[in-house]
């Protein structure tokens, strides 16, 4: 109930094992992004001085109760800021990876940063 999504499609495990493909409840989805966006923090954004948007979020396979997810991050753009001398605009993609190595889900996020971080 930490997301108090309360269907059962994800707190129910009876329902589940009569309902759901592979008999398992799927974690709510907004769980996993803040999740894969909390594992990127340190290697990406831990510096910075705004969040300033996510975009292009993507759920691309069911995640289940149990499943390990790992994130990886790709850096797709920097360019100074237009409006924040000393600052710069770093986009990136994060991925997620369930245990097999099946993309969970994607999204793109912007932060801003010191110059030299």
């Amino acid at each position: 109930m930490l997301t108090m999504a309360a269907s059962p499609v994800h707190v129910d495990a009876h329902y589940a094992a009569g309902h759901m493909d592979g008999g398992r409840n799927v974690v709510v989805g907004t769980f996993i992004y803040a999740m894969l966006l909390g594992m990127s923090v340190p290697d990406t954004s831990g510096r910075a001085v705004a969040a300033l948007g996510t975009d292009r979020l993507r759920h691309l396979a069911p995640v289940g109760h149990g499943d390990t997810l790992y994130a990886e991050s790709t850096v797709l753009g920097t360019r100074p800021s237009r409006s924040r001398p000393g600052e710069g605009v770093v986009t990136i993609e994060t991925r997620g990876r369930n245990q097999d190595g099946v993309v969970v889900c994607s999204f793109e996020r912007s932060f801003l940063v010191p110059f030299g971080a």
